[in-house]
């Protein structure tokens, strides 16, 4: 009898951790799952994004990127800016561009490139979704980026507006981290 109250807790247990069925659109697509971030998540979400940006670069033969404070600063602010302006673009509602916005936090390197995204994916859907597209690949590839800056900001629907940015350090002693 135990041992049928220990099978039947472990399928019980089983059978709450499994993903629901998805559910599709009138254009038979599934319809988004809301990704749902909480406060206490940005040290891992970070982490699991520069873990797999580092495992591309290394597939590629490229130097790791480090995360990077004024860089994810850059990054943040962006990120709820596009909000505000409800579209995904380079371009700040001050007219600021990516240079303008590393400059403004005080990165002493030179900016690669910044890669954004509108979407209800996590962060390692999104990167996936970066690869796909050759411009976006290459910021995230670049051999000469070493830093990176990483935020996002959600919105209460659950729409994420990621931002990542990628720069060379300085060559005087890089910028901080």
């Amino acid at each position: 009898m135990l041992r049928f109250s220990l099978i039947f807790a472990a399928l019980f247990a089983l059978a709450a951790c499994s993903t629901p069925e998805p559910r599709f659109g009138p254009d038979g697509k599934p319809l988004p799952q809301i990704y749902r971030i909480q406060s206490g998540d940005t040290a891992e979400i970070q982490f699991r994004m520069l873990d797999g940006v580092n495992a591309l670069r290394q597939a590629r033969s490229a130097a790791p990127v480090r995360l990077n404070s004024e860089l994810t600063a850059a990054a943040q602010t962006h990120a709820r800016d596009m909000s505000i302006q409800n579209r995904p673009w380079h371009f700040g509602s001050d007219g600021s561009s990516p240079l303008d916005r590393v400059q403004r936090v005080g990165y002493r390197g030179r900016l690669i490139g910044e890669n954004i995204s509108e979407t209800f994916e996590t962060e390692l859907q999104t990167l996936a979704a970066w690869m796909e597209m050759p411009e976006t690949r290459e910021v995230i590839l670049d051999p000469r980026a070493r830093d990176l800056g990483f935020a996002w900001f959600q919105e209460p629907s659950g729409k994420i507006w990621w931002t990542l940015v990628t720069g060379q350090p300085a060559s005087t002693g890089g910028a901080g981290s």
